[in-house]
Formats: C-alpha cells, sequence, structure tokens
C-alpha cells in the first residue's frame, strides 16, 4: 500500500470512532420523552403559525385603512379652496347684476363637492344653537350669550368641518356664548 492509502484509511477509522463515541455518548430517548418533544414542537408550530396569521390579518387592515386615508393630504389641501368658493357666493349673493358669474361660481363649486364627496369627504353638520363639545367642536372665541338659553352652546360657525371617512381631518371653528 502506498502512503496515501495508509494515511486516507487511518482517517476513515478515526471518524467511525468518532461517530461511535457520539452514538455511545448520546442517551437512548424513551418513548414519553420523544412524546413530550413531539408535543412541544408541535406547541411552538402552532403559536408560530397563529403569530403570522394575526400579522397577515393586521398588515391586510392596515392596507384597508391606508387606502381609505391615502387621499388626506390632498382633500386637507382642497379645504381652503372650498372655504374660498363658499365666500365667494355670499358675496356674489348680494350683487344682483352678477347673477350669470354667480351660476357659474355655484357650477363649479357643486361640482368640485361632489367630486370630493365620491372620495369620501363629508361636511360635519354643525348648526347655530347646538351644544359645544370640545371633543367635536374647535372653539376660537367666547362672547357673552344674547341669550340665557345660548350659554355653552354654538353662536357662530366661524369654518365648517370635514371628516374622511369616519376621521375628522378638520374640527368645524365655533363661536360659543360664555
Amino acid at each position: 500500500m502506498s502512503k496515501k492509502s495508509k494515511k486516507e484509511d487511518v482517517a476513515e477509522e478515526q471518524i467511525d470512532a468518532q461517530q461511535e463515541a457520539q452514538v455511545e455518548e448520546a442517551p437512548q430517548q424513551t418513548v414519553e420523552e420523544q412524546l413530550q418533544e413531539l408535543k412541544s414542537e408541535k406547541d411552538k408550530f402552532l403559536r408560530l403559525f397563529a403569530e403570522f396569521e394575526n400579522y397577515k390579518r393586521r398588515t391586510a387592515k392596515e392596507r384597508i385603512e391606508l387606502f381609505k386615508t391615502a387621499s388626506e393630504d390632498v382633500m386637507v389641501s382642497m379645504l381652503p379652496i372650498l372655504d374660498d368658493f363658499e365666500r365667494a357666493l355670499t358675496h356674489i349673493d348680494e350683487d344682483k347684476e352678477a347673477e350669470e358669474l354667480r351660476k357659474g361660481v355655484l357650477l363649479i363649486y357643486q361640482k368640485l363637492l361632489n367630486t370630493l364627496e365620491q372620495k369620501g369627504l363629508s361636511q360635519i353638520k354643525v348648526a347655530q344653537g347646538d351644544v359645544f363639545n370640545a371633543d367635536n367642536h374647535e372653539a376660537v372665541t367666547q362672547i357673552p350669550a344674547p341669550s340665557k338659553d345660548l350659554k355653552g352652546k354654538i353662536i357662530d360657525v366661524i369654518e365648517k368641518g370635514y371628516a374622511l371617512g369616519d376621521k375628522v381631518i378638520r374640527f368645524p371653528k365655533v363661536v360659543i356664548g360664555q
């Protein structure tokens, strides 16, 4: 035999001896221990699976919420334009000679409002005499109430409030009686 063959044989014998030693060192598990280990592995798997299902559900919910409010920035930037249209309409109503201009501005305003409403924008209804609620209204100022029944109630609406779906994107600004 050549020297290489002898070295290879010796190496193989050493590897075999190491493997036999490892087998002898490993204690034999009983059936009960194997079942217990299997149960713990199954429990780990079920917990991991449940955690993954919860993750999928949560991300799907977040994605739907994102799609609902994705246009929030655009809507918020369009609200001053709606306010300007409303102011223009109130001033044009006073001028009797600008009837055609009023009709054109009203048409554009209604078209813009309808388009925004189709995208989920809705106006928050607030009327004079409603009870002031700090969670739903933004108080700009307080003035002495013209009558006792208007104390703590809304006297005037300065700026309309709007909601996008269920989320309020601008609270109505109101004046309340003191």
